[in-house]
């Protein structure tokens, strides 16, 4: 699933407006973004203001467990 932002700033990059949106984890997407946008990389490194882009979700994390300590001497 994804969701439409518009750009709403002057000199606001696809992977600075991932970051926004998702914090840190947001770059990860970049890639995701790209193809959810046709033409969007030939259109220079900042996003014009009023585009709307097609921003794609976090994957769900995954949580691990920790294995369980083991003390030799208690």
């Amino acid at each position: 699933m994804s969701r439409e932002i518009t750009v709403s700033g002057d000199d606001i990059s696809l992977d600075l407006l991932l970051v926004r949106v998702h914090g840190w984890r947001g770059q990860e997407l970049i890639h995701e973004a790209l193809q959810l946008n046709p033409g969007i990389a030939g259109e220079g490194p900042y996003l014009k203001q009023g585009r709307v882009i097609l921003v794609p979700d976090l994957p769900a994390q995954t949580t691990t467990t920790p294995e369980p300590t083991i003390d030799l001497f208690g």
